[in-house]
């Protein structure tokens, strides 16, 4: 029996055209499908109204939003009062905005004061308690919170020389605003007297270290070498060593100009006014040179006035003052 190879050809054409059409019928069918998911993914997620939660606890805030199929992004701000503690305080989207559910809202929420209640500052150190102050009030975000009532006043005592002796409001006393603190702080001891140490003979930078730790006041001028006289060195000082004075006697030197200086050096005194203070606080000279070093010229108890500090240094060095590690002023020397 021969092959009808025409039937054959035939019937391979039939189940090729089938296999061609059911193919084109699943490239429609996809393609309706990805047109369709595209058309909804355009239209997107249905579109609500931010409702108002300003002013409303937190918990009840969560729930209008959820309701609106809104999901919220929550802040925290400390504010002036512990009235509105939980409260929203700020919302964005703002209220009456139409957007799409599944939206993110911001919500700022109070946590009401940083502090509830006055903590005890006695037996504090009143330059410490005050950057305390402003730590607090710089992250608060709601003003000043807490601060000491100006002038603070003072009065003698046997505690040393800045320390609290007393404070109103009283510890324990609760906040529920920006609360003035009254401080009574100590001067230290009336009449406390001091050894004035040997200075002369010294050189300068070894004069400066003894200095540091002797708590005198001192004032430095200078004049060209006389006869033997080394350069760079006190050569007299007034009140003499071993005098017993009252602690705010200045100690005024005297000390010899360098025999020679480099090019790129200059050689001179540092002087600034510093505002008189009730006792004496922590006042350091930085010397910054154009190398990027830091040089601590003299760190000191310094309760005010003239402050002077011979140097010898690199041209275009900058010199930084601070009190209570607080800058005051700054001069680059040439």
């Amino acid at each position: 029996m021969g092959l009808d190879l025409g039937s054959i050809e035939d019937s391979v054409s039939g189940n090729f055209r089938i296999f061609i059409i059911s193919i084109l019928v699943l490239v429609v069918f996809i393609g309706i499908i990805a047109i369709s998911v595209f058309f909804l993914v355009v239209r997107g997620a249905e579109q609500v109204m931010v409702p108002d939660v300003v002013e409303k606890e937190l918990m009840q805030a969560l729930m209008e939003l959820q309701v609106k199929e809104l999901y919220p992004r929550i802040q925290q701000r400390y504010t002036q009062t512990s009235l509105d503690k939980g409260l929203i305080l700020e919302q964005e989207p703002k209220p009456g905005t139409i957007v799409k559910a599944g939206r993110r809202v911001r919500l700022v929420v109070s946590q009401g004061v940083v502090l509830n209640r006055v903590e005890n500052f006695v037996g504090r150190n009143v330059e410490d308690v005050r950057m305390d102050f402003n730590t607090i009030n710089a992250t608060s975000g709601s003003g000043r919170l807490l601060a000491i009532r100006e002038p603070v006043m003072h009065e003698f005592s046997s505690e040393n020389p800045g320390i609290i002796l007393t404070q109103k409001p009283d510890p324990g006393t609760e906040i529920s605003g920006p609360t003035e603190m009254v401080f009574v702080v100590s001067r230290g001891r009336e009449n406390s007297l001091i050894t004035i140490p040997q200075l002369t003979g010294l050189e300068f930078s070894r004069a400066l270290q003894t200095i540091s730790t002797s708590g005198v006041n001192f004032r430095f001028t200078t004049r060209e070498a006389r006869g033997d006289e080394k350069g760079e060195v006190v050569v007299s000082q007034i009140p003499p060593a071993g005098t017993t004075a009252p602690q705010n006697t200045v100690v005024e030197l005297v000390l010899t100009s360098p025999a020679s200086i480099g090019n790129n050096e200059i050689f001179g005194v540092f002087r600034r006014t510093i505002p008189e203070n009730p006792y004496p606080l922590s006042v350091r000279l930085d010397a910054q040179t154009p190398t990027g070093e830091t040089i601590r010229l003299i760190t000191v108890n310094y309760q005010g006035g003239d402050f002077t500090v011979p140097y010898r240094l690199p041209r275009d060095t900058v010199l930084i003052l601070f009190m209570s590690n607080r800058e005051l002023y700054r001069e680059t020397v040439n």
